[in-house]
């Protein structure tokens, strides 16, 4: 079993295009970010009508860029609830335990 931190390096094609990564991740992951991001690429040079791979990558990264900020303000907004939620319990428990005391006095 190699070091946490020793780095593979992976070959791989974007839209065609041969790259190289040097990656601690497992080949697994690698293969899963190059299928997400080949995907995005692909969908951008069918509607990019340059046809220019930089202008597609561009929009494929801009479009990568809009789902990352929309599940960060959805993750937000549901820990934002999970904490209100929380401390609501937490004052329902305290409420109840005072009102238990008060009784038995």
């Amino acid at each position: 079993m190699g070091n946490v931190n020793e780095k593979e390096t992976y070959e791989f094609q974007i839209a065609g295009l041969p790259y190289k990564l040097k990656s601690s991740h497992d080949e697994k992951t690698v293969q899963e970010l190059v299928d997400f991001v080949d995907q995005k690429v692909k969908q951008a040079l069918a509607v990019t009508k340059s046809g220019s791979f930089q202008s597609a990558a561009v929009l494929a990264a801009l479009n990568i860029a809009e789902e990352l900020i929309l599940l960060k303000r959805r993750a937000h907004r549901e820990l934002d609830l999970l904490e209100e939620k929380t401390l609501k319990l937490a004052d329902s428990i305290e409420n109840s335990k005072v009102t238990r005391q008060g009784l038995n006095v």
